[in-house]
Protein backbone atom coordinates (compact mmCIF):
# COMPACT_ATOMS: atom_id res chain seq x y z
CA UNK A 1 0.00 0.00 0.00
CA UNK A 2 1.75 3.41 -1.01
CA UNK A 3 1.60 6.48 1.49
CA UNK A 4 -1.55 8.50 -0.79
CA UNK A 5 -3.66 4.99 -0.35
CA UNK A 6 -3.21 4.70 3.20
CA UNK A 7 -4.10 8.37 3.91
CA UNK A 8 -7.60 7.57 1.65
CA UNK A 9 -7.52 4.03 4.20
CA UNK A 10 -7.09 6.76 7.16
CA UNK A 11 -9.64 9.34 5.68
CA UNK A 12 -12.36 6.65 5.14
CA UNK A 13 -12.17 5.27 8.15
CA UNK A 14 -12.34 8.33 9.93
CA UNK A 15 -14.91 9.30 8.82
CA UNK A 16 -17.02 5.44 8.53
CA UNK A 17 -15.93 5.49 12.45
CA UNK A 18 -17.59 8.67 13.23
CA UNK A 19 -20.65 9.11 10.79
CA UNK A 20 -22.30 7.00 13.28
CA UNK A 21 -26.32 8.34 11.94
CA UNK A 22 -25.01 7.79 8.68
CA UNK A 23 -25.61 11.42 7.57
CA UNK A 24 -22.60 11.48 5.47
CA UNK A 25 -21.81 7.70 3.91
CA UNK A 26 -24.96 5.62 4.28
CA UNK A 27 -24.90 1.54 4.65
CA UNK A 28 -25.55 1.60 1.14
CA UNK A 29 -22.40 3.57 -0.04
CA UNK A 30 -20.66 1.27 2.51
CA UNK A 31 -21.81 -1.67 0.98
CA UNK A 32 -21.58 -0.26 -2.45
CA UNK A 33 -17.67 0.77 -1.93
CA UNK A 34 -17.01 -2.62 -0.71
CA UNK A 35 -18.63 -4.85 -3.10
CA UNK A 36 -17.08 -2.75 -6.03
CA UNK A 37 -13.50 -3.23 -4.48
CA UNK A 38 -13.68 -6.60 -4.44
CA UNK A 39 -15.14 -7.19 -7.96
CA UNK A 40 -12.46 -5.24 -9.12
CA UNK A 41 -9.69 -6.49 -7.35
CA UNK A 42 -10.77 -10.06 -7.10
CA UNK A 43 -11.63 -12.52 -3.50
CA UNK A 44 -7.33 -13.75 -3.91
CA UNK A 45 -6.29 -10.12 -3.37
CA UNK A 46 -4.33 -9.13 -0.57
CA UNK A 47 -6.33 -7.33 2.14
CA UNK A 48 -4.12 -4.32 1.30
CA UNK A 49 -5.08 -3.88 -2.35
CA UNK A 50 -8.98 -4.31 -1.04
CA UNK A 51 -8.48 -1.62 1.24
CA UNK A 52 -6.99 0.82 -0.70
CA UNK A 53 -8.93 0.12 -4.21
CA UNK A 54 -12.35 0.51 -1.56
CA UNK A 55 -10.64 3.57 0.43
CA UNK A 56 -10.18 5.28 -3.43
CA UNK A 57 -13.65 4.89 -4.83
CA UNK A 58 -14.87 5.95 -1.41
CA UNK A 59 -13.15 8.89 -1.38
CA UNK A 60 -13.77 9.03 -5.16
CA UNK A 61 -17.67 9.22 -4.47
CA UNK A 62 -17.10 11.72 -1.18
CA UNK A 63 -15.17 14.19 -3.25
CA UNK A 64 -18.84 14.73 -5.84
CA UNK A 65 -20.49 15.34 -2.93
CA UNK A 66 -18.18 17.43 -0.92
CA UNK A 67 -15.04 18.35 -2.40
CA UNK A 68 -13.78 20.60 0.12
CA UNK A 69 -13.50 17.22 1.98
CA UNK A 70 -11.00 16.14 -1.31
CA UNK A 71 -8.93 18.71 -0.96
CA UNK A 72 -8.55 18.81 2.78
CA UNK A 73 -7.35 15.77 2.79
CA UNK A 74 -5.24 15.95 -0.18
CA UNK A 75 -3.09 19.11 1.49
CA UNK A 76 -2.19 16.71 4.41
CA UNK A 77 -0.13 14.25 1.71
CA UNK A 78 3.62 14.75 2.02
CA UNK A 79 5.19 17.61 0.19
CA UNK A 80 8.01 16.40 -2.29
CA UNK A 81 8.90 19.74 -3.57
CA UNK A 82 9.85 20.45 0.01
CA UNK A 83 13.15 18.29 0.00
CA UNK A 84 14.25 19.81 -3.23
CA UNK A 85 13.63 24.09 -2.04
CA UNK A 86 15.57 23.45 0.99
CA UNK A 87 18.49 21.65 -0.16
CA UNK A 88 18.77 23.94 -3.43
CA UNK A 89 18.24 26.78 -0.71
CA UNK A 90 21.08 25.37 1.58
CA UNK A 91 23.16 25.43 -1.48
CA UNK A 92 22.10 29.00 -2.79
CA UNK A 93 23.25 30.08 0.77
CA UNK A 94 26.65 28.76 0.53
CA UNK A 95 27.27 30.06 -2.24
CA UNK A 96 26.30 33.37 -2.44
CA UNK A 97 27.64 33.67 1.38
CA UNK A 98 28.58 37.51 0.92
CA UNK A 99 32.31 36.67 1.90
CA UNK A 100 35.06 34.33 3.31
CA UNK A 101 37.39 37.28 4.10
CA UNK A 102 37.52 41.60 3.65
CA UNK A 103 39.51 42.97 1.83
CA UNK A 104 39.86 39.45 -0.26
CA UNK A 105 41.64 38.52 2.39
CA UNK A 106 40.98 34.98 4.44
CA UNK A 107 41.38 34.75 8.19
CA UNK A 108 41.91 30.90 8.69
CA UNK A 109 40.49 31.18 12.63
CA UNK A 110 37.45 32.61 11.10
CA UNK A 111 34.19 31.43 10.15
CA UNK A 112 31.97 30.73 7.95
CA UNK A 113 33.98 27.51 7.57
CA UNK A 114 35.09 26.59 11.08
CA UNK A 115 31.94 27.22 12.86
CA UNK A 116 30.00 25.09 9.92
CA UNK A 117 32.71 22.34 10.97
CA UNK A 118 31.79 23.00 15.04
CA UNK A 119 28.34 23.65 14.12
CA UNK A 120 28.00 19.89 12.63
CA UNK A 121 30.72 18.23 15.26
CA UNK A 122 27.83 18.71 17.51
CA UNK A 123 24.97 17.43 15.37
CA UNK A 124 27.12 14.33 15.69
CA UNK A 125 27.33 14.29 19.30
CA UNK A 126 23.92 15.10 19.57
CA UNK A 127 22.92 12.01 17.34
CA UNK A 128 25.27 10.00 19.31
CA UNK A 129 23.66 11.24 22.35
CA UNK A 130 19.75 11.22 21.57
CA UNK A 131 18.50 7.59 22.94
CA UNK A 132 20.04 10.06 26.39
CA UNK A 133 18.21 12.86 25.54
CA UNK A 134 14.45 10.84 24.44
CA UNK A 135 15.29 8.96 27.53
CA UNK A 136 15.65 11.49 30.01
CA UNK A 137 12.49 13.87 28.30
CA UNK A 138 10.53 11.14 27.19
CA UNK A 139 9.93 12.23 23.11
CA UNK A 140 12.50 12.95 20.94
CA UNK A 141 14.15 16.65 21.15
CA UNK A 142 14.88 18.76 17.45
CA UNK A 143 12.48 20.98 17.09
CA UNK A 144 13.84 21.96 13.50
CA UNK A 145 13.45 18.58 12.31
CA UNK A 146 9.37 18.54 13.51
CA UNK A 147 9.40 22.28 11.76
CA UNK A 148 10.07 20.18 8.51
CA UNK A 149 7.97 17.29 9.29
CA UNK A 150 5.45 19.83 10.02
CA UNK A 151 5.43 21.79 6.20
CA UNK A 152 5.96 19.00 4.73
CA UNK A 153 3.01 17.55 6.35
CA UNK A 154 1.33 19.86 4.80
CA UNK A 155 -0.85 21.10 8.13
CA UNK A 156 -0.76 24.76 7.09
CA UNK A 157 -2.70 23.67 4.17
CA UNK A 158 -5.75 22.25 5.88
CA UNK A 159 -7.00 25.23 7.43
CA UNK A 160 -7.52 27.07 3.47
CA UNK A 161 -8.59 23.54 2.20
CA UNK A 162 -11.07 23.06 4.54
CA UNK A 163 -12.80 26.25 4.91
CA UNK A 164 -16.08 24.86 4.18
CA UNK A 165 -17.50 24.00 8.46
CA UNK A 166 -19.17 21.24 7.40
CA UNK A 167 -16.11 19.43 6.52
CA UNK A 168 -13.21 20.81 8.81
CA UNK A 169 -14.49 18.60 11.51
CA UNK A 170 -13.60 15.74 9.45
CA UNK A 171 -10.60 16.83 7.66
CA UNK A 172 -9.17 17.49 11.36
CA UNK A 173 -9.99 14.22 12.43
CA UNK A 174 -8.33 12.57 9.74
CA UNK A 175 -5.03 15.09 10.10
CA UNK A 176 -5.00 14.01 14.58
CA UNK A 177 -5.12 10.38 12.74
CA UNK A 178 -2.86 10.55 9.97
CA UNK A 179 -0.39 12.72 12.56
CA UNK A 180 -0.24 9.73 14.89
CA UNK A 181 0.30 7.21 11.35
CA UNK A 182 3.15 9.04 9.99
CA UNK A 183 4.82 10.41 12.60
CA UNK A 184 8.13 8.17 12.50
CA UNK A 185 7.98 8.00 8.72
CA UNK A 186 7.96 12.11 8.75
CA UNK A 187 10.61 12.44 11.44
CA UNK A 188 13.05 9.89 9.20
CA UNK A 189 11.79 11.69 5.86
CA UNK A 190 12.73 15.64 7.46
CA UNK A 191 15.86 14.27 9.05
CA UNK A 192 16.70 12.91 5.23
CA UNK A 193 16.20 16.11 3.92
CA UNK A 194 18.11 18.43 6.45
CA UNK A 195 20.99 15.83 6.33
CA UNK A 196 21.47 16.42 2.55
CA UNK A 197 20.65 20.35 3.68
CA UNK A 198 23.89 20.22 5.65
CA UNK A 199 25.63 18.25 2.52
CA UNK A 200 24.16 20.94 -0.09
CA UNK A 201 25.20 24.06 2.37
CA UNK A 202 28.81 22.85 2.49
CA UNK A 203 29.34 22.09 -0.94
CA UNK A 204 27.60 25.73 -1.93
CA UNK A 205 30.83 27.30 0.13
CA UNK A 206 33.03 24.94 -1.17
CA UNK A 207 31.77 26.04 -4.82
CA UNK A 208 31.61 29.23 -3.76
CA UNK A 209 35.85 29.55 -2.35
CA UNK A 210 36.87 28.18 -5.95
CA UNK A 211 34.19 30.14 -7.76
CA UNK A 212 35.66 33.44 -6.16
CA UNK A 213 39.47 31.98 -6.12
CA UNK A 214 39.31 32.24 -10.13
CA UNK A 215 38.50 36.03 -10.26
CA UNK A 216 40.20 37.29 -7.51
CA UNK A 217 43.62 36.00 -5.43
CA UNK A 218 42.68 35.40 -2.50
CA UNK A 219 45.50 36.03 0.08
CA UNK A 220 45.47 33.74 3.74
CA UNK A 221 46.55 35.59 7.01
CA UNK A 222 45.39 35.25 10.42
CA UNK A 223 45.15 37.62 13.62
CA UNK A 224 44.47 36.86 17.13
CA UNK A 225 44.59 38.83 20.43
CA UNK A 226 45.79 35.24 22.37
CA UNK A 227 47.04 32.90 20.35
CA UNK A 228 50.34 32.95 19.24
CA UNK A 229 52.03 31.09 15.95
CA UNK A 230 52.78 28.03 17.64
CA UNK A 231 49.06 27.85 19.07
CA UNK A 232 47.80 28.29 15.71
CA UNK A 233 49.80 25.67 13.84
CA UNK A 234 48.24 22.88 16.35
CA UNK A 235 44.58 24.02 16.11
CA UNK A 236 44.81 24.11 12.35
CA UNK A 237 46.60 21.00 12.55
CA UNK A 238 43.89 19.18 14.28
CA UNK A 239 40.90 21.26 12.68
CA UNK A 240 42.35 20.75 9.07
CA UNK A 241 43.77 17.13 9.40
CA UNK A 242 40.61 14.96 8.00
CA UNK A 243 41.72 17.20 4.59
CA UNK A 244 44.98 17.21 4.96
CA UNK A 245 44.99 13.43 4.97
CA UNK A 246 41.78 13.35 2.00
CA UNK A 247 43.90 15.33 -0.26
CA UNK A 248 47.48 14.36 0.93
CA UNK A 249 47.88 18.20 1.43
CA UNK A 250 50.56 18.89 4.27
CA UNK A 251 49.88 21.43 7.07
CA UNK A 252 52.14 24.55 6.77
CA UNK A 253 54.64 24.56 9.64
CA UNK A 254 55.02 27.02 12.34
CA UNK A 255 57.54 29.51 10.42
CA UNK A 256 54.86 29.30 7.36
CA UNK A 257 52.35 30.21 9.90
CA UNK A 258 54.05 32.72 12.00
CA UNK A 259 54.81 35.10 8.38
CA UNK A 260 50.90 34.70 7.57
CA UNK A 261 50.53 36.77 10.77
CA UNK A 262 48.64 39.74 9.66
CA UNK A 263 49.54 41.94 8.16
CA UNK A 264 51.86 39.00 6.38
CA UNK A 265 50.35 36.86 4.05
CA UNK A 266 50.18 34.04 1.28
CA UNK A 267 48.44 32.83 -1.28
CA UNK A 268 45.71 31.40 0.42
CA UNK A 269 45.54 28.01 -2.80
CA UNK A 270 46.39 25.41 -0.04
CA UNK A 271 44.36 26.83 2.49
CA UNK A 272 41.01 26.66 0.60
CA UNK A 273 42.37 23.27 -0.95
CA UNK A 274 42.53 22.04 3.12
CA UNK A 275 39.10 23.93 4.28
CA UNK A 276 37.33 22.29 1.22
CA UNK A 277 38.93 18.98 1.48
CA UNK A 278 38.11 19.08 5.20
CA UNK A 279 34.00 20.09 4.73
CA UNK A 280 33.83 17.16 2.32
CA UNK A 281 35.81 14.69 4.99
CA UNK A 282 33.49 16.22 8.29
CA UNK A 283 30.26 17.45 6.54
CA UNK A 284 30.04 16.61 3.06
CA UNK A 285 30.38 12.64 3.30
CA UNK A 286 29.25 11.97 7.05
CA UNK A 287 25.95 13.70 6.25
CA UNK A 288 25.45 11.84 2.56
CA UNK A 289 26.32 8.90 4.59
CA UNK A 290 23.30 9.86 7.05
CA UNK A 291 21.08 10.73 4.23
CA UNK A 292 21.17 7.78 3.12
CA UNK A 293 20.49 5.49 6.63
CA UNK A 294 17.44 8.18 7.10
CA UNK A 295 16.24 7.12 3.70
CA UNK A 296 16.71 3.42 3.95
CA UNK A 297 14.81 3.37 7.48
CA UNK A 298 12.27 6.06 5.44
CA UNK A 299 11.13 3.57 3.09
CA UNK A 300 11.44 0.54 4.91
CA UNK A 301 8.90 2.66 7.39
CA UNK A 302 6.33 3.80 3.79
CA UNK A 303 6.27 0.00 3.87
CA UNK A 304 5.51 -0.66 7.15
CA UNK A 305 2.94 2.08 8.15
CA UNK A 306 1.07 0.51 11.42
CA UNK A 307 -2.58 0.54 9.91
CA UNK A 308 -3.21 -2.12 12.32
CA UNK A 309 -5.47 -4.55 10.22
CA UNK A 310 -6.67 -6.39 13.19
CA UNK A 311 -8.62 -3.74 14.40
CA UNK A 312 -12.45 -3.96 14.94
CA UNK A 313 -12.53 -1.26 11.77
CA UNK A 314 -10.71 -3.26 9.07
CA UNK A 315 -12.00 -6.77 10.38
CA UNK A 316 -15.35 -5.52 9.55
CA UNK A 317 -14.30 -4.85 6.24
CA UNK A 318 -12.00 -8.06 5.22
CA UNK A 319 -15.57 -9.75 6.74
CA UNK A 320 -17.20 -7.54 3.43
CA UNK A 321 -14.15 -8.58 0.84
CA UNK A 322 -16.00 -10.85 -0.78
CA UNK A 323 -17.85 -10.04 -4.43
CA UNK A 324 -21.17 -11.71 -4.18
CA UNK A 325 -23.59 -10.74 -1.09
CA UNK A 326 -22.44 -12.45 1.90
CA UNK A 327 -24.95 -14.98 3.20
CA UNK A 328 -26.47 -14.77 7.05
CA UNK A 329 -28.44 -17.24 8.48
CA UNK A 330 -30.26 -16.12 11.84
CA UNK A 331 -31.96 -18.40 13.74
CA UNK A 332 -34.71 -16.86 16.66
CA UNK A 333 -35.05 -19.62 19.53
CA UNK A 334 -38.91 -19.70 21.13
CA UNK A 335 -40.00 -16.33 20.22
CA UNK A 336 -40.61 -14.41 16.79
CA UNK A 337 -39.30 -11.07 16.35
CA UNK A 338 -41.58 -8.58 14.60
CA UNK A 339 -40.90 -7.38 10.92
CA UNK A 340 -39.04 -3.81 12.82
CA UNK A 341 -36.96 -5.82 14.81
CA UNK A 342 -35.95 -7.91 11.59
CA UNK A 343 -35.08 -5.15 9.61
CA UNK A 344 -33.25 -3.53 12.03
CA UNK A 345 -30.92 -7.23 12.86
CA UNK A 346 -31.04 -7.45 8.80
CA UNK A 347 -29.12 -3.59 9.07
CA UNK A 348 -27.02 -4.48 11.57
CA UNK A 349 -25.85 -7.66 9.97
CA UNK A 350 -25.12 -5.93 6.94
CA UNK A 351 -22.74 -3.66 8.35
CA UNK A 352 -20.99 -6.55 10.73
CA UNK A 353 -20.24 -8.13 7.73
CA UNK A 354 -19.06 -5.33 6.09
CA UNK A 355 -20.80 -5.39 2.47
CA UNK A 356 -23.73 -6.82 0.74
CA UNK A 357 -25.32 -9.78 2.69
CA UNK A 358 -28.39 -11.97 2.06
CA UNK A 359 -30.12 -12.44 5.21
CA UNK A 360 -32.18 -15.15 5.47
CA UNK A 361 -34.38 -15.88 8.57
CA UNK A 362 -35.29 -18.98 9.52
CA UNK A 363 -38.59 -20.42 11.62
CA UNK A 364 -38.14 -19.79 15.12
CA UNK A 365 -36.58 -22.84 16.77
CA UNK A 366 -39.09 -24.57 19.15
CA UNK A 367 -38.13 -24.55 22.81
CA UNK A 368 -36.28 -27.12 23.90
CA UNK A 369 -34.99 -28.10 20.35
CA UNK A 370 -31.91 -29.17 22.60
CA UNK A 371 -31.17 -31.63 20.05
CA UNK A 372 -30.06 -28.94 17.26
CA UNK A 373 -32.71 -30.06 14.88
CA UNK A 374 -33.12 -26.62 13.63
CA UNK A 375 -29.61 -26.02 13.31
CA UNK A 376 -28.98 -29.09 11.85
CA UNK A 377 -31.44 -27.75 8.96
CA UNK A 378 -28.32 -25.36 8.31
CA UNK A 379 -25.18 -27.42 8.48
CA UNK A 380 -23.83 -27.22 4.43
CA UNK A 381 -25.00 -23.31 5.16
CA UNK A 382 -22.12 -20.58 4.28
CA UNK A 383 -21.96 -17.71 6.38
CA UNK A 384 -22.32 -16.57 9.65
CA UNK A 385 -24.95 -18.29 11.87
CA UNK A 386 -26.87 -15.57 14.43
CA UNK A 387 -28.88 -16.81 17.28
CA UNK A 388 -31.41 -14.70 18.67
CA UNK A 389 -32.96 -15.13 21.75
CA UNK A 390 -35.57 -13.32 24.03
CA UNK A 391 -34.27 -11.15 26.75
CA UNK A 392 -37.42 -11.97 28.77
CA UNK A 393 -37.10 -15.24 28.75
CA UNK A 394 -35.56 -17.15 31.84
CA UNK A 395 -31.99 -18.40 30.97
CA UNK A 396 -31.95 -22.03 31.41
CA UNK A 397 -29.00 -24.14 30.63
CA UNK A 398 -31.25 -27.12 29.58
CA UNK A 399 -32.84 -25.71 26.85
CA UNK A 400 -31.15 -22.00 25.84
CA UNK A 401 -27.35 -23.21 27.06
CA UNK A 402 -27.70 -26.48 25.35
CA UNK A 403 -28.99 -24.75 21.69
CA UNK A 404 -26.19 -21.95 22.24
CA UNK A 405 -23.70 -24.98 22.68
CA UNK A 406 -24.90 -26.78 19.80
CA UNK A 407 -24.06 -23.78 17.64
CA UNK A 408 -20.98 -23.09 18.99
CA UNK A 409 -20.25 -26.59 17.94
CA UNK A 410 -20.73 -25.55 14.44
CA UNK A 411 -19.07 -22.84 14.12
CA UNK A 412 -16.09 -22.62 11.70
CA UNK A 413 -13.78 -19.94 11.11
CA UNK A 414 -15.57 -19.60 8.01
CA UNK A 415 -19.07 -19.52 9.67
CA UNK A 416 -18.36 -17.34 13.03
CA UNK A 417 -21.38 -17.51 15.67
CA UNK A 418 -23.29 -14.37 16.66
CA UNK A 419 -25.76 -15.02 19.90
CA UNK A 420 -27.88 -11.87 19.80
CA UNK A 421 -29.89 -10.99 22.99
CA UNK A 422 -33.53 -8.98 22.24
CA UNK A 423 -34.08 -6.95 24.96
CA UNK A 424 -37.53 -5.23 23.07
CA UNK A 425 -40.29 -6.78 24.85
CA UNK A 426 -38.42 -7.15 28.43
CA UNK A 427 -37.91 -3.21 28.59
CA UNK A 428 -41.17 -2.53 27.46
CA UNK A 429 -42.57 -4.46 30.47
CA UNK A 430 -39.53 -3.37 33.55
CA UNK A 431 -39.29 0.28 31.66
CA UNK A 432 -39.87 1.66 35.46
CA UNK A 433 -37.45 -0.76 36.94
CA UNK A 434 -33.97 -0.48 35.13
CA UNK A 435 -32.15 -2.27 37.50
CA UNK A 436 -33.54 -5.45 36.65
CA UNK A 437 -32.23 -5.25 32.87
CA UNK A 438 -28.71 -5.26 34.25
CA UNK A 439 -30.22 -8.54 36.45
CA UNK A 440 -31.35 -10.24 33.62
CA UNK A 441 -28.65 -9.16 31.26
CA UNK A 442 -26.25 -10.82 34.11
CA UNK A 443 -27.85 -13.91 34.19
CA UNK A 444 -27.84 -14.82 30.28
CA UNK A 445 -24.08 -13.65 30.82
CA UNK A 446 -23.67 -16.47 33.37
CA UNK A 447 -25.48 -18.72 31.18
CA UNK A 448 -23.41 -18.42 27.93
CA UNK A 449 -20.08 -16.80 29.34
CA UNK A 450 -18.83 -20.59 30.20
CA UNK A 451 -19.06 -21.57 26.92
CA UNK A 452 -17.24 -18.83 25.75
CA UNK A 453 -19.83 -16.98 23.91
CA UNK A 454 -20.26 -13.47 24.73
CA UNK A 455 -23.76 -12.07 23.95
CA UNK A 456 -24.70 -8.93 22.36
CA UNK A 457 -27.61 -6.95 24.04
CA UNK A 458 -29.38 -5.56 21.17
CA UNK A 459 -32.73 -3.76 21.78
CA UNK A 460 -33.44 -4.10 18.24
CA UNK A 461 -36.58 -2.07 17.99
CA UNK A 462 -34.79 0.53 19.01
CA UNK A 463 -30.93 0.29 18.33
CA UNK A 464 -28.43 2.51 19.54
CA UNK A 465 -25.79 2.65 16.71
CA UNK A 466 -23.25 4.41 18.43
CA UNK A 467 -22.57 1.32 20.75
CA UNK A 468 -24.64 -1.46 18.85
CA UNK A 469 -22.46 -2.15 16.25
CA UNK A 470 -19.18 -2.28 18.79
CA UNK A 471 -20.93 -4.69 20.86
CA UNK A 472 -22.20 -6.88 17.72
CA UNK A 473 -18.28 -7.21 16.18
CA UNK A 474 -16.94 -7.94 19.61
CA UNK A 475 -19.36 -10.62 20.29
CA UNK A 476 -18.73 -12.38 16.60
CA UNK A 477 -17.04 -15.92 17.68
CA UNK A 478 -14.74 -16.56 15.00
CA UNK A 479 -12.87 -19.97 15.61
CA UNK A 480 -9.31 -20.58 14.09
CA UNK A 481 -10.16 -24.01 12.91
Amino acid sequence: MTESEALDVVAVRVIESADQDRSVWSDADRAWASHEAAAAVGEAAEPGVFLAHRARLAMGRLNSRMAALGKGVHALAWKPWLGIVIVLAAFLVGLLADRVGSAQRINVLAPPVLLLLVWNLLVYLFLLTGPLWRGAAGHAIDPLRSLVAHLGAGWHGTRKAARDTSVATWVAKVAAEWAGLTANLYALRAARMLHLAAAALAVGIIAGLYLRGLAFEYRASWESTFLEPGAVHTLLASVLAPGAWLGGIPIPGPERIAAMRAPGSENAGTWLHLMALTLIALVVLPRLLLAAIAGWRERRQAHRLPLQLEQPYFRRLLRGFHVEPHPVQVVPYAFQPSEAAVAHLETLLTRLVGGAASIQVAPPAAYGDDDDRSLQDLAGAPGPLVLVFNLAATPERETHGAFAQAAKAMATAARPLLVVVDETSFKARTRDEPQRLGQRRDAWRALLQPAGIEPAFVDLAAPDAATVDAAMDAALLVPKR
